[in-house]
């Protein structure tokens, strides 16, 4: 399968323009590849991030990671969370489990495009070249998205849109 194709853009750079957040990790580095224990080969652990920066007014914050080199027409989402209370400022490491447990309470996961809830490691088909992973942080207006448990990541994201107040995102790289 030949799988060249030019690279997608940068997702949050086609959306309305909004203060930014910064966001780090302790576990992944901007434009730097991934380590195996955040791959769906290592064991899917999603990476710590942390943020700071949400402006006045912010009620709640969406995170989410999303490949935008995935070959579908869509891209793929590795992990959304939404309803994350407006005084989070970091998730731990494993905060990506499929149970929710070491999430806050009130926040909720949606199911990633492999149809499970939490975190699905990076995964590209082999010999493709690197893809970005784009974890994203919105500092939301509203306290919930009043969304339901079975909504989707895209649904998650269209909601999430009309309520940003600031977006800050971190970018690693993985490849097979």
């Amino acid at each position: 399968m030949d799988l060249s194709r030019p690279p997608a853009p940068e997702p949050y750079s086609l959306l309305p323009a909004v203060p930014p957040l910064a966001v780090r990790s302790d576990d992944v580095g901007d434009g730097q590849p991934m380590a195996h224990p955040f791959t769906a080969q290592g064991g899917s652990t999603s990476p710590h991030l942390a943020w700071d920066g949400a402006p006045e007014g912010t009620r709640s914050f969406v995170v989410s990671c999303f490949d935008p080199d995935a070959p579908t027409p869509a891209g793929f989402w590795h992990w959304t969370v939404w309803d994350l209370p407006a005084g989070t400022t970091s998730l731990p490491t494993g905060s990506g489990s499929p149970s929710g447990a070491h999430l806050p309470t009130g926040a909720h996961h949606a199911r990633n495009d492999g149809g499970t809830p939490g975190y699905a490691g990076a995964a590209p088909p082999e010999g493709d070249r690197p893809h970005r992973y784009v974890f994203a942080v919105h500092a939301l207006d509203v306290e919930t998205l009043d969304l339901p448990d079975d909504v989707t990541p895209t649904a998650v994201a269209f909601t999430a849109l009309f309520h940003t107040l600031a977006r800050g995102t971190l970018t690693p790289t993985f490849q097979r």
